[in-house]
């Protein structure tokens, strides 16, 4: 399923004020984490926590998501059964941490659909996975295809990081390498992802204050083909919704190439010159990608 990802809000499950004030966010998307930001002794108490969130709030038509945990953890089953049983129809996606192969998404994407079968749910529950593991890496094209449920791949470079052995955690740039040490594993991750024909979301940019270094990586990520961000503070959304959205002069102009090429194409044309730039099949596959997020974000 397609939606709006431009901005993926980041919420602890434990705190309930920052759950209330995501809710009245911005953001794309809300995931109320189970994860990395929840303490051990917290977990099980901040399951009850998102499902009366999920439940209570007035999440507007933004999409509502959970990331729980690694399923290599002895939380992560009950985090699932617990969040579906409560929330119900009240939770859109799933976010599952650290994948490493086809198979772990299997095995959620089965927990899933026999939790929808005996709730007798009426929409299926979304999937959305995070890369940040090199096995991970190195199997995301088995990830991306392993089930019809997932509906984008997020990178993670904090973990991943940890993962390859860089000895600094280098978001955007690193002063002891020349260019963006994680331009492999995002070009591969939104490689696969469009063969897969679902989302790539890029991951955090730690650095809160710095908003400008933020927009900038934003930016380098809608450049690689990203069609979103996380955001781990309010902060970030905006920038996001303005960077991973056309410009509504560049919408509309979109829309004249694209008549002005159904028009050739009736008359035997397969290229045309418009204010001096010429239009080819190839070039108006980029008008469409263009059209097509106007289309979802209602431009």
């Amino acid at each position: 399923m397609r939606r709006p990802r431009r901005s993926e809000l980041s919420t602890p499950g434990s705190n309930e004020k920052m759950l209330a004030a995501a809710a009245r966010s911005d953001a794309d998307l809300v995931f109320m984490d189970l994860e990395d930001s929840v303490a051990p002794s917290e977990k099980c108490t901040a399951r009850a926590k998102v499902v009366q969130a999920l439940t209570t709030l007035d999440w507007k038509p933004r999409t509502r998501a959970v990331r729980v945990n690694s399923i290599e953890t002895p939380y992560a089953y009950r985090d699932i059964i617990d969040i579906v049983e409560g929330a119900r129809d009240a939770l859109d996606v799933i976010i599952l941490p650290k994948a490493k192969s086809g198979k772990d998404i299997w095995w959620v994407s089965c927990l899933l659909d026999q939790l929808e079968d005996d709730l007798e749910l009426t929409k299926r529950i979304g999937l959305e996975v995070l890369i940040e593991e090199v096995e991970g890496l190195i199997n995301v094209e088995e990830i991306a295809t392993a089930t019809p449920r997932l509906e984008s791949l997020i990178f993670g470079p904090g973990d991943f990081a940890g993962s390859q052995g860089v000895p600094e955690y280098a978001i955007g740039e690193s002063s002891h390498y020349p260019g963006d040490i994680w331009h492999h594993a995002r070009t591969k991750i939104v490689v696969a992802a469009r063969a897969a024909k679902i989302d790539a979301i890029d991951g955090p940019y730690p650095a809160i204050s710095n908003l400008d270094g933020f927009r900038r990586e934003a930016q380098w990520s809608a450049a690689l083909g990203f069609q979103g961000k996380w955001a781990l503070h309010p902060t970030q959304i905006s920038p996001l919704n303005d960077v991973f959205a056309p410009d509504a002069a560049g919408v509309e102009r979109a829309r004249r190439l694209a008549k002005a090429y159904r028009d050739a194409e009736s008359r035997g044309l397969g290229a045309i010159t418009i204010d001096g730039e010429m239009v080819d099949a190839a070039s108006i596959r980029l008008v469409r990608n263009k059209l097509e997020i106007a289309e979802l974000l209602g431009m």
